[in-house]
């Protein structure tokens, strides 16, 4: 079995019914879907190991279904369930074993219900390595949404909370670099075919690098709002998100990109590359700027007006992502950005106000005086991902074939049950 559309069976799933406000962008949130383990496992491994596989994953289940209406405590609960789930799915995978096909598992998207179901537990090692790192790309949304949702004042983030945003994106980053380099390269090519298009390699990739991309953006407002943070720093931070922007536009140059998961990344992208781009060209002409011959103000100017013209078009760049499918909600302008949409115009004014007439004394060289942004070594790197143990359950489990009781197995026997 393999992927498709999912049939609602209208008993407890509830769709997202509010338009979401995003600062942290997130592909999609997929959540199990009830799966029996106990029948494909019954025989091969001990009941006490299935019941346990059964039970954590069935506690998963149940803690995912409401978590887009989550609060940060809900969401701590899932990653705990997720955790303590991992290490006994693990066993599974074991060559020795032979019980990585054994199950069928089966996960949906919260969005649209599309259902993606099949037999590899490798398969489902990944999809709970992934929802951690949406997990974490979740928990630093709701950190960062600027407004109390019940009165609509002007909730501020603290530094505080900006830094554990930073931890969250760099977890979410290494959970996916994680996913590609460690877990991808164990799943047969026939079954990575079946794949919804927000598993593929590059796809977690770009995800992976926009976290990153992401993480230097907080950074950057807390140099901007720091005395001490040089004009040099500012410049290094917004060309580096630059980028990580374009190296994560980049990883989906392979990829489907054609479903709305795939254009709305694509979207956003584009939007915060502009802002970045914009805010790079900023500081890269008050650099310049500081320089004693008339080339240095000319191209100061022409930074500060590309830079004017970008910010322009992220505005439309940024209506065009929260028109597309699914539909979203942007906080007001927060971070480095909060400043840059009036202090770009102004300064641009004022500056070709200055050295205007430098333009009419040399038009030639002006028209093509509009210089490279600085290229820097990226500073971040995904936080370092490791799988936990096998759970101690499987060192005491004999993967042969179990001997049950003829009473064991008509009470396990769900046909018995039913002709009951």
């Amino acid at each position: 079995m393999g992927c498709g559309a999912s049939v609602p069976n209208g008993k407890g799933r509830k769709r997202r019914s509010v338009v979401q406000e995003v600062a942290v962008f997130i592909p999609t949130i997929r959540v199990p879907v009830a799966t029996d383990v106990v029948q494909p496992l019954r025989g091969l491994v001990s009941k006490e190991l299935v019941d346990r596989l059964a039970t954590l994953r069935s506690n998963v289940v149940a803690l995912a279904e409401d978590i887009y209406h989550g609060d940060m405590s809900a969401v701590s609960e899932l990653r705990r369930a997720l955790e303590e789930y991992l290490p006994v799915v693990l066993g599974l995978t074991a060559k020795e074993g032979r019980l990585e096909a054994s199950v069928q598992f089966s996960w949906r998207t919260i969005d649209d219900d599309q259902e993606c179901c099949l037999a590899s537990a490798w398969y489902e090692v990944l999809s709970v390595v992934h929802m951690m790192a949406m997990l974490a790309l979740f928990e630093a949304n709701l950190k960062l949404i600027p407004r109390d949702g019940q009165n609509g004042a002007e909730k501020k983030v603290s530094e505080d909370s900006k830094k554990d945003v930073v931890d969250s994106l760099l977890r979410a980053s290494g959970c996916l670099d994680y996913s590609v380099h460690h877990i991808l390269v164990q799943i047969p090519a026939q079954i990575k075919k079946s794949f919804p298009s927000y598993l593929q390699e590059g796809m977690l990739e770009a995800i992976s690098i926009q976290s990153l991309a992401q993480c230097v953006e907080i950074q950057l407002g807390l140099a901007s709002e720091c005395e001490k943070a040089t004009l040099s720093v500012k410049r290094r931070l917004a060309c580096e998100q630059v980028s990580y922007f374009s190296k994560a536009h980049y990883c989906l140059s392979g990829c489907d990109t054609s479903d709305s998961y795939g254009k709305k990344l694509l979207l956003f992208l584009k939007w915060k590359w502009m802002d970045a781009k914009a805010v790079a060209y900023y500081y890269h002409a008050l650099v310049l700027d500081k320089g004693s011959e008339p080339t240095n103000h000319i191209s100061a100017v022409c930074c500060l007006s590309a830079a004017d013209d970008i910010l322009a078009e992220s505005k439309r760049a940024c209506l065009s992502f929260c028109l597309a499918n699914p539909i979203t909600r942007v906080p007001p302008p927060w971070g480095i950005m909060k400043n840059m949409h009036k202090k770009i115009p102004d300064v641009a004014y004022k500056k070709f106000q200055i050295y205007g007439h430098l333009f009419e004394q040399d038009k030639k060289s002006a028209l093509q005086s509009l210089p490279d942004l600085p290229e820097f070594p990226l500073s971040l790197r995904p936080e370092d991902y490791e799988f936990p143990g096998t759970d101690s359950i499987w060192e005491n489990v004999d993967c042969q074939p179990q001997i049950q009781s003829l009473k064991e197995h008509l009470e396990d026997d769900p046909e018995t049950e039913d002709s009951k």
